[in-house]
């Protein structure tokens, strides 16, 4: 499997590579300059279960800004910079525990160099990223548009670029909004890319459309045992990026923890609000860190049989309902009384194990 052969980059207090646990980014839509906004968004995806989170660098009060954000957040912190060389180096003196540049736009070799040269200094990763959007003019020529190999030539040469001036301590990523596209391109590079790999699908949309194709693009890459940490890339709250990365992750049984929902779709025998009560359970068991499933279904016909899979769940009637475990009826309660049941027993199950 390409992960575990993966050289293994620390960041900050993370690890990616060599096999270990893929890990989950997102990246600030706030100025970063507004030091208490980014904050307040990075404690946030804390909360969801961010593991990296990234800001954007595009001033050096941006970059200044780093130090004391820093000393508010409690995971490693990633600076992207484009094209000017000084907002890298000054990330790197304010505290980024990582970088994500193009060496491409960054301009002369010298100022790649510098870059280079101060990541050394502070032993911090540089992230290559390549996406179809900047493609180099001469290699969308050569290959007659932007394709799968055009992507990883050009990757393959900004990783030889920073090679070259004696540094290795690399994450790469080459990132496409054309799923497929993006799928080849990963599996052509992961066949002689030693690097560890940030993985996503870019611009990909609003909530729906961005988890459709990152959902697909990821489950494919991921399957295939590529990729060491991913970002979820959505149009709108960060902390949704987080949310789907989790079930990407779990689907996959690449992560385990917290509480999986199961949900039945609803069919003419649905007598209760079943759409309004899944959504509710969603929200009652985020915060309960049990690794355990929950069913939610629609009828007292099915749903024991249906949730025999799930730990515990619970079937709806008119106006009431059952709470099931392992498939076996423990109780039939009124419908108002059915979230606190479900949710007292999941906390004694927490509280049996010792979590």
């Amino acid at each position: 499997m390409y992960r575990e052969n993966t050289k293994v980059i620390r960041i900050g207090d993370k690890v990616i590579g060599g096999g270990n646990p893929v890990l989950i980014q997102s990246m600030c839509n706030t100025k970063t300059e507004d030091v208490e906004a980014t904050v307040d968004q990075i404690l946030k995806l804390e909360a969801a279960g961010c593991d990296i989170i990234r800001v954007a660098v595009p001033t050096m009060e941006a970059a200044d800004a780093i130090r004391r954000i820093k000393r508010e957040i409690h995971i490693p912190l990633v600076a992207d910079i484009h094209f000017d060389y000084r907002l890298a180096i000054a990330a790197m003196e304010s505290g980024a525990d990582k970088i994500r540049i193009n060496p491409g736009n960054i301009g002369a070799r010298e100022r790649v160099k510098a870059v280079v040269d101060k990541a050394k200094e502070y032993n911090i990763p540089i992230r290559v990223g390549v996406n179809s959007g900047s493609l180099e003019k001469e290699l969308v020529e050569r290959y007659g548009g932007v394709t799968a190999e055009a992507l990883v030539e050009s990757a393959r040469r900004e990783v030889q670029v920073i090679e070259e001036l004696g540094y290795d301590n690399l994450v790469v990523s080459i990132k496409s909004s054309d799923v497929m596209m993006c799928v080849k391109a990963h599996e052509l590079l992961a066949r002689d890319c030693r690097y560890p790999l940030h993985v996503g699908i870019t611009e990909s949309g609003t909530l729906l459309s961005g988890n459709i194709k990152s959902s697909v693009g990821l489950g494919i890459i991921l399957y295939e045992g590529i990729g060491d940490t991913i970002r979820v890339s959505l149009t709108g709250d960060p902390v949704e990026e987080i949310k789907s990365a989790k079930l990407i992750l779990k689907a996959l049984k690449l992560r385990t923890g917290g509480i999986e929902v199961v949900s039945c779709p609803t069919c003419g025998r649905t007598r209760i609000d079943l759409i309004g009560l899944a959504t509710r359970v969603e929200e009652m068991v985020a915060d309960i860190d049990l690794d355990v499933k929950v069913a939610v279904m629609g009828c007292v016909v099915n749903g024991p049989g249906e949730a025999r899979e799930a730990d515990i769940g619970i079937a709806g009637g008119i106006g009431e309902g059952l709470l099931i475990k392992k498939g076996q009826i423990l109780k039939k309660l009124p419908e108002d009384e059915l979230l606190p049941a479900l949710r007292a027993e999941l906390l004694a199950m927490k509280e049996a194990k010792g979590e």
